[in-house]
């Protein structure tokens, strides 16, 4: 039972430890207008590939 208490208190350690490493400001909204492209663009990448593969469909 007390190596629940300790694994609780590990837990907030990293996720503190976590927070102080995430950008903050200017470099967090970068960060997320990149993430946001790239996502973006794997999207359009799949939607591409799902058109392409039409011609391959028997209707």
């Amino acid at each position: 039972m007390s190596n629940d208490c300790t694994d609780d208190a590990s837990l907030n350690l990293k996720q503190d430890s976590y927070d102080k490493d995430l950008p903050k400001g200017k470099q967090a909204t970068h960060n997320s207008e990149v993430r946001k492209r790239i996502d973006d663009l794997l999207a359009q990448k799949r939607l591409k590939a799902l058109l392409d593969d039409i011609d391959n469909w028997d209707i």
